[in-house]
């Protein structure tokens, strides 16, 4: 298993190559699909500091998923049926960051992006 943790402003992200697995569980999983030009979903929302995990699979060939923001997070998605990447997030600043296949996968590869949203926590009272 390969994993690394990166941190930057607040932020903590560890990628697990595929079948891999972190010290303690996220208190969130998130099921993404990735085809063809796209990610499904494309839109992701979490809140600051939660722990997310996704968990990401391919319906056709091999794809990539990088994560543009803090932290350099790039895996590869093993083709369909061959198992999955999993990218446990926690994210300490607020903001949309992007996501992207990082290996190129047919014509409209420049276009299979989606969108991180890190919501700001509220203030209390």
């Amino acid at each position: 298993m390969r994993s690394a943790s990166l941190g930057l402003a607040g932020a903590l992200l560890m990628a697990a190559s595929p079948g891999g697995h972190q010290d303690r569980p996220p208190a969130r999983v998130v099921h993404v699909v990735a085809e063809r030009f796209s990610f499904t979903p494309s839109e992701i929302t979490i809140d600051e500091g939660s722990r997310v995990e996704l968990r990401i699979t391919s319906e056709d060939t091999t794809h990539g998923f990088r994560l543009i923001g803090p932290g350099d997070i790039d895996v590869e998605i093993p083709r369909r049926r061959r198992g999955e990447a999993r990218v446990v997030i926690e994210i300490g600043q607020p903001g949309e960051y992007i996501f992207e296949c990082s290996k190129l996968c047919g014509a409209g590869h420049g276009f299979m992006r989606g969108t991180l949203r890190v919501r700001a926590k509220a203030a209390a009272p």
